[in-house]
C-alpha cells in the first residue's frame, strides 16, 4: 500500500520548524507511524516502544536508552513508556533546536497528563484521525479554514463535479487507512480484530473495566446512539452499569478517539435550549460494524440512515479542523420546541449552519428549520444542506445544497 500523504504533514512541518518536540496523537491504526516515518525518514531514527523489550529497556535505564537512541529521533507510542518524557523535557532545556523529538501515542489520560506537566512550551500537540474524503480522493482541499468555508457557504458555483464518493461504501468501510486503501482488506475482519485488539484491550484497561462482556454490549449501544443526545442514565441502565460508570467509560472512549460529544450552542436567541451533549463515533465504518450493518442496502435504507450520515458529515468537519492544525467551534442546536440544526460551525466570529439530510434529491422544504435559525440568528449567519449529491446547487435564496463530503 503506497503512502497516501495526509493534510496534517503540512501543519507537522510548520511545527517541527518551532518546537523542540511534536506529539502526534489519535485513535489506534490512523496512520500516525506511517505519517511520521515518511515524512522524516531522511532525518530521523524511528524507535518503537511498542516492543515489550523496547519499553522494559527504556523503564529500567531511561537515561541509557536515551543516550543510545539521540535524536533526531522519532519515539512510537510515547505511552507504553510515560517515565520517558522528563528525561526528555532535560534534553530538550539543553538543546531547543526545532523538531528533533517527533512523538506518537494514543490519546489517553495519562499520557495527555504527563505531556503537560512536563513538556509544557516544549511541545506542539497535533491529532491525526482517520482518513478524510478529501484525503482519500487526493484532493488538496483549501489550504486555510477560512478558504474552507468560502468554499461551502460562499456564493460560487464550481465548474464541475468533484470525484464521486459513494456514500454506502464510505458508511461500511469509513477512514482507517487499511480498510479505506485497501480493497482486498475484508472489512468485517478488520473492524472485528480492531474491536477485539485495541478496544477491548486498550479502551477496557484505561477504564478498568472487569465484565467484558458488559463493556461489549456497552459499546454497541453508544455505535447505535451515534448522532442522539447523550442520555448516560438510560445509556448505562441499557447496559446494565451505573450512570457514573456510563460517564466514565464514555470518557474514556473520547480521550482515545473513539467518540465525540457535540456541546449545544451556547446562544438561545429566545429559546430555551438543550443542554445535554450529542453523541457521535468519529468513525462511521466501525460504528455500522458495532450496529451490525454489513451493506451497503442495509446502511442506507436502515432507521439509522440518518444519524451515519450525519455522524459521516460532522468527522469531516472535525478532520478539516484538526488536520489543519486548528481547534473545532462546532457545536449543534435544538429548541425546547423542536427546532433543530444539526451542526453550528462558530469561525472567525460569524455562525454557519449546517443541515444534513440522507437524500440525493434534495428539494426547497428540506431548508424549512435551516431558513427559520437563519432568521433567528440574523446577522451575517449562513447555512447550506448537505447531502448525497455530487455538486452544489441552490435550493432557497442564500441557501444552497452541497455535498456531504468536503471533496469537490
Amino acid at each position: 500500500m503506497s503512502y497516501l500523504r495526509r493534510h496534517l504533514a503540512s501543519v507537522l512541518h510548520r511545527a517541527a520548524a518551532t518546537f523542540p518536540a511534536i506529539l502526534v496523537t489519535g485513535a489506534r491504526q490512523t496512520g500516525k507511524t506511517t505519517l511520521l516515518r515518511n515524512e522524516f525518514e531522511a532525518s530521523h531514527r524511528y524507535v518503537s516502544l511498542e516492543a515489550p523489550h523496547v519499553r522494559l529497556r527504556a523503564a529500567e535505564d531511561p537515561v541509557g536508552f536515551l543516550r543510545e537512541n539521540p535524536p533526531p529521533l522519532i519515539l512510537d507510542e510515547i505511552q507504553y513508556a510515560p517515565d520517558l518524557l522528563p528525561y526528555i523535557k532535560d534534553q530538550i532545556d539543553q538543546d531547543r533546536t526545532p523538531g528533533r523529538w517527533l512523538l506518537t501515542g494514543s490519546q489517553t489520560f495519562g499520557l495527555m497528563k504527563g505531556v503537560s506537566q512536563t513538556l509544557a512550551g516544549r511541545v506542539a500537540v497535533l491529532e491525526l484521525l482517520p482518513l478524510s474524503t478529501a484525503e482519500t480522493a487526493k484532493v488538496p482541499g483549501p489550504a486555510s479554514m477560512d478558504a474552507l468555508i468560502r468554499k461551502v457557504f460562499g456564493d460560487s458555483q464550481p465548474t464541475g463535479a468533484g470525484p464521486p464518493i459513494d456514500l454506502g461504501d464510505w458508511l461500511l468501510r469509513g477512514g482507517y487507512p487499511e480498510p479505506r486503501l485497501n480493497p482486498l482488506v475484508d472489512r468485517s475482519l478488520w473492524f472485528g480484530s480492531y474491536v477485539q485488539t485495541y478496544l477491548e484491550r486498550d479502551v477496557r484497561d484505561l477504564a478498568h473495566v472487569g465484565d467484558l462482556g458488559t463493556f461489549t454490549r456497552f459499546l454497541t449501544l453508544v455505535a447505535a446512539r451515534t448522532g442522539t443526545i447523550v442520555n448516560l442514565a438510560e445509556l448505562g441502565a441499557e447496559a446494565g452499569v451505573t450512570g457514573p460508570t456510563a460517564r466514565r467509560w464514555l470518557s474514556v472512549l473520547e480521550a482515545s478517539g473513539i467518540v465525540c460529544l457535540l456541546q449545544p450552542f451556547h446562544r438561545s436567541f429566545g429559546r430555551r435550549i438543550r443542554k445535554s451533549p450529542k453523541l457521535y463515533m468519529l468513525d462511521p465504518g466501525l460504528a455500522t460494524y458495532l450496529m451490525g450493518l454489513h451493506t451497503p442496502e442495509a446502511a442506507l435504507q436502515s432507521a439509522f440512515a440518518g444519524p451515519l450520515v450525519e455522524t459521516s458529515v460532522l468527522s469531516e468537519w472535525i478532520k478539516a479542523f484538526r488536520h489543519r492544525g486548528e481547534r473545532p467551534g462546532l457545536f449543534y442546536w435544538r429548541s425546547g420546541s423542536g427546532l433543530e440544526v444539526d451542526l453550528i460551525i462558530e469561525w472567525g466570529g460569524h455562525l454557519y449552519a449546517v443541515e444534513v439530510k440522507a437524500t440525493a434529491t434534495p428539494v426547497p422544504n428540506h431548508a424549512n428549520a435551516l431558513s427559520r435559525w437563519l432568521r433567528l440568528a440574523g446577522g451575517s449567519a449562513r447555512g447550506v444542506i448537505a447531502c448525497n449529491i455530487e455538486r452544489p446547487c441552490t435550493l432557497r435564496p442564500g441557501i444552497r445544497a452541497v455535498p456531504w463530503h468536503l471533496a469537490w
